[in-house]
C-alpha cells in the first residue's frame, strides 16, 4: 500500500507584523544633548522619532519606511553641519 505524502512548507508559514509605538509612548531615558555635538545613539534616536513623525503626517500608510528615515537623517544632519559651520 502506497503511503500518504505529508505537504512541506518551503519557509515560514506566517509572517509577524510588529506595529510602531506611538510617538508619545516612548519615555526618553537619556538626558538631552544639544544637536551640535550629540552621541551617536542619541542622534539616531532624534533621526527615528523625526522619521515617525513624517510617517504620521503622511498618514501612517506603510511601504515609505526607508523615505521616512532618509529624509529625517537628511534633515538631522543637516541641522547638525550648518550649526557646526556657524
Amino acid at each position: 500500500m502506497a503511503r500518504a505524502k505529508t505537504p512541506t512548507t518551503n519557509g515560514p508559514t506566517s509572517k509577524q507584523v510588529i506595529p510602531m509605538p506611538e510617538a508619545g509612548s516612548i519615555n526618553p531615558i537619556r538626558k538631552a544633548v544639544s544637536l551640535s555635538n550629540p552621541a551617536p545613539l542619541e542622534l539616531e534616536d532624534q533621526i527615528r522619532r523625526r522619521a515617525y513623525e513624517l510617517y504620521e503626517q503622511r498618514g501612517r500608510t506603510p511601504g515609505l519606511e526607508i523615505d521616512d528615515w532618509f529624509r529625517a537623517e537628511h534633515e538631522i544632519l543637516g541641522r547638525k553641519a550648518r550649526s557646526q559651520s556657524a
